[in-house]
């Protein structure tokens, strides 16, 4: 022990130099892995840090029609009443149109992003953070400038056009989202306080990280509908009935655990919301491929400054035949069917949502087991928060994305025909020319000089 105290260091215990960097900031810990495991009192310290249970905020309506129900019951019933609720009010944003379904994507991305940061909040004990939640925020709608400006600029070319100042906006877009991008940059840096760095540096990445998640993926979501609204329902539609047949099959069959994750999850519930989903996004995506409204590309219309969905259908929603392989021939004694390209199309959709789509909620699962919390909010009776419904959407939405970029989308000859007209008349003149050139020599054209 003696030989101890010597190695401890002899000399002033209060002078500067016998006391570490770790020592020196004792007051910015959070309990995070790498730190001791007792507090200053040597009793043992939690795992991660304690946040506030959601409170129970079902309708007293519900809670009284429902209290002679056991406790699984009551819950199969409430969950059942909110999700036909939610069904009914997406479909009533559906028939508004895309303008309303922008801006409840934006509501959404908005809520999602507040339950998070708030979750962070909470855990870290950050109420003493200069600026977090200002700078929190003020990245989100940095971020949500620089993506609403892309899509201004990729979609309303015809408006902006017509429009001096956003001209220069769109011009210098890029310059400007990195301006105010910079300048928040700037705020954090100036308000870091000594003993609070580690943990404003977490919550630096905790909100970046936030935004990653959620601000990125709806912008996709959105991007995903100005390619036709059947893209944004038919995903949307196909983890609602997953979630819904997952959770019917694992209530009333289950019996083998899932995943240790999410404990009530089944492989019965996997399976059977599996097939259900595959099943339900063929038919469904039958019946919106015949209506031009779904499958026509969301465009603006200058003229009347509105929306437009009418178009000639793609040959993805027109109806082929196809002759089935032999095997299903000798089985279904069918030589040919009939059906949408799109229909072949909603069964990779459908696999993606229902076997790699749960991962987005086992994800959040674990988010929540790590902080200690059952849901991100309590916004929804029976549901949850807004997160807790979205997590496998969010995962959709990017897939759906780069599926329609890799096996669907061509060149966009709007977008072309905007970047042309931004061009130096010289410039659009030496296009012309070479255009004309090229048709000319696929006999698309005739020669100059001759009559068509």
């Amino acid at each position: 022990m003696t030989e101890l105290r010597k190695r401890g260091g002899g000399g002033d215990p209060d002078s500067t130099e016998n006391i570490s960097d770790k020592e020196a900031d004792g007051e910015d810990r959070l309990g995070l892995p790498g730190e001791p495991d007792v507090d200053r009192e040597g009793e043992p310290k939690p795992d991660t840090p304690e946040v506030p249970q959601s409170e129970d905020n079902t309708p007293q309506c519900l809670n009284k029609a429902l209290e002679g129900l056991s406790s699984r019951w009551k819950n199969w019933w409430i969950r059942g009443i909110l999700s036909l609720t939610m069904i009914s009010g997406f479909s009533l944003m559906i028939y508004l149109g895309p303008i309303m379904l922008i801006l409840v994507v934006m509501t959404i991305q908005i809520k999602c992003f507040q339950e998070i940061i708030t979750i962070g909040y909470r855990v870290y004990h950050s109420y003493d953070l200069p600026w977090f939640r200002t700078l929190s925020w003020y990245f989100l709608i940095c971020v949500n400038y620089f993506f609403y400006g892309e899509t201004v600029a990729d979609y309303f070319g015809a408006f902006v056009q017509r429009e001096e100042p956003l001209q220069f906006l769109v011009r210098y877009h890029r310059f400007i989202s990195f301006a105010l991008y910079l300048a928040g940059f700037c705020m954090f840096v100036l308000s870091l306080v000594k003993r609070h760095y580690r943990l404003q540096f977490y919550m630096f990445a905790w909100t970046h990280v936030t935004l990653l998640i959620v601000v990125t993926q709806s912008h996709l979501v959105i991007q995903n509908l100005f390619e036709g609204t059947i893209w944004f329902i038919v995903p949307i539609s196909i983890v609602i009935c997953n979630d819904i047949m997952a959770y019917l099959f694992g209530f009333f069959f289950g019996r083998t655990p899932l995943i240790k994750l999410s404990p009530k999850k089944t492989w019965e519930g996997f399976i059977g919301g599996f097939f259900s989903t595959v099943v339900f996004g063929f038919i469904f995506a039958y019946l919106l491929a015949q209506h031009q409204h779904f499958v026509c590309p969301v465009e603006y219309d200058s003229e009347t400054n509105r929306f437009a969905v009418e178009c000639e259908p793609s040959e993805l929603f027109l109806i082929h035949e196809y002759t089935l392989p032999a095997v299903l021939q000798k089985t279904l004694r069918w030589e040919k069917v009939y059906l949408y390209p799109f229909q072949i199309h909603s069964i990779a959709l459908s696999t993606f949502g229902s076997l790699i789509g749960p991962f987005g909620g086992f994800f959040a699962s674990g988010f929540k087991r790590a902080f200690k919390i059952k849901d991100f909010a309590d916004t929804i009776p029976g549901h949850g928060g807004i997160m807790d419904r979205f997590d496998c959407q969010y995962l959709m939405a990017t897939f759906v994305h780069v599926y329609i970029a890799s096996f669907i989308r061509g060149p966009n000859p709007s977008k072309v025909l905007q970047q042309l007209l931004a061009l130096q008349p010289e410039q659009q003149l030496s296009i012309f020319n070479m255009l004309r050139s090229h048709l000319m020599e696929r006999g698309i054209l005739p020669p100059s000089g001759t009559e068509a």
